[in-house]
């Protein structure tokens, strides 16, 4: 008996151990940069909870000094953000259109511990009067930091770019590339071997550059191609990076006013480019799969395109294999699992096609406006409104995260709410989403074992 139960024993930690590797490798693998470790809100093997609410499945919450929308970035057992502390902020135009303005920003990076959120360290980056006003609906602090051992790169657009020691906050260089944003900055920055790449699609001046990741010193410089006459607001762009292998080679799509355009990474050479009609503002992250890349045309109204980045296409009507007109956004991303291609509109309506032929094959209005980007994870999709929490009785309440199950059919599985607006997109690593809101930081983890939703 003692040798069978001792069997059984065994039988029970082997089979536990072949059922969980999978999330134990997600959690290793951290969260580094915005939209996660391959850029496309794709959390690999990881499986958060369903359901949450400030009292279940939270492990922690901490206050966020200042403001942001940047997003957490996680790597090993810490967690980084950026934020701003705003002095004399003020009402002001921002390109002509309602924004904020301030006396005095201090641009700063934080550094948690990701077990209990706990602050490590703080570091001012940048001190700036009267810096130039930002959308109402962007904040000072919007680019997504990226991580790699040892190295926490942080960007705030024309306010200024700096590398710290991870461990320590550690200033390690700095740089200021100015720009006239008009609405303040938004592009995230990206790494590419040695290289930091920075987009930078002002109303003045249109390039992409890249750094030398350990000195900060430029490497190359490489403008936009030329845009057709028009506002000078028109011109201004907010695409972060997104480096592919396609056909055996590297290709690096950054999505501009008026163009889509594809570079070499290494030299900042452009291999090609397309023509996407008079669209701005683009404020998404590409996507890819299937040969073909997803982007948003942006303002006035969006258009999802689905391109082929093959070299056998050399005209914009070869490369354009789908165009969908409904329901796009101009700031959420949208994501890709498998065949389907979903995405949300700042209105709510989530929508979901066939990615291949960009058929509709459902779409359904959720509650609220959205600005955070998707992201995919067991089998479900996880979606963030930015409406702040409406009082109790009511009617519908903001600062909701609702849980949909992937598939061809709509499913809800959950609908959670916290307390606060969502504008950051989430970081989700194994059992645990790591959630900014205007104020707090939530760490939501879930048992080992989910709802079976």
């Amino acid at each position: 008996m003692e040798l069978k139960s001792i069997s059984l024993t065994v039988l029970l930690i082997a089979t536990a151990a072949i059922a969980a590797p999978d999330v134990a490798a997600a959690a290793d693998k951290g969260w580094p940069q915005f939209r996660g470790p391959t850029g496309d809100g794709i959390a690999a093997d990881a499986d958060p909870p369903i359901e949450w609410s400030d009292t279940r499945n939270i492990k922690w919450k901490v206050r966020v000094p200042g403001r942001g929308w940047s997003s957490p970035v996680v790597l090993g057992d810490r967690i980084w953000l950026t934020t701003a502390i705003v002095q004399g902020r003020k009402r002001a135009r921002a390109g002509g259109l309602q924004g904020w303005a301030a006396d005095h920003i201090s641009l700063k990076a934080i550094c948690l511990d990701r077990a209990s959120g706990k602050s490590l360290w703080q570091v001012s980056l940048f001190e700036i009067d009267k810096p130039a006003p930002v959308h109402e609906l962007n904040s000072f602090a919007t680019p997504t930091p990226v991580v790699e051992p040892g190295r926490l790169y942080c960007d705030f657009g024309s306010f200024g770019t700096a590398c710290v020691d991870a461990a320590t906050g550690k200033v390690l260089w700095k740089r200021q590339l100015p720009i006239d944003h008009q609405v303040g900055p938004g592009s995230s920055p990206a790494i590419y071997k040695n290289l930091l790449v920075l987009v930078r699609d002002g109303c003045d001046a249109q390039y992409i550059t890249a750094l030398d990741k350990t000195t900060g010193k430029s490497i190359w410089n490489t403008n936009r191609p030329p845009l057709a006459a028009g506002a000078r607001d028109t011109k201004k762009s907010f695409s972060t990076p997104l480096v592919i292998q396609s056909g055996g080679k590297t290709q690096m799509i950054v999505p501009a006013a008026q163009w889509l355009v594809s570079y070499d990474p290494a030299s900042g050479k452009e291999l090609w480019r397309m023509p996407h009609g008079r669209g701005f503002s683009i404020a998404l992250r590409p996507i890819f799969g299937h040969g073909m890349v997803y982007f948003s045309t942006g303002g006035m109204k969006p258009q999802l395109w689905a391109a082929r980045v093959d070299g056998q296409h050399k005209t914009a009507e070869s490369r354009v294999a789908w165009k969908e007109t409904r329901w796009i956004p101009f700031m959420a991303s949208p994501i890709l699992v498998g065949d389907e291609i979903y995405w949300v509109s700042y209105a709510g309506i989530v929508c979901c096609a066939d990615a291949r032929s960009g058929k509709l094959l459902w779409h359904k209005k959720l509650s609220g406006k959205y600005m955070s980007s998707p992201v995919s994870a067991g089998g479900r999709l996880y979606f963030f409104n930015m409406d702040p929490p409406s009082p109790k009785g009511s009617g519908e309440a903001g600062g909701k995260g609702t849980v949909l199950k992937v598939g061809k059919q709509f499913a809800q599985l959950a609908a959670n709410q916290l307390g606060g607006p969502v504008v950051a997109s989430p970081a989700v690593i194994g059992r645990t989403i790591f959630l900014r809101t205007d104020e707090h930081l939530y760490c939501i983890e879930g048992k080992i074992e989910n709802s079976g939703k």
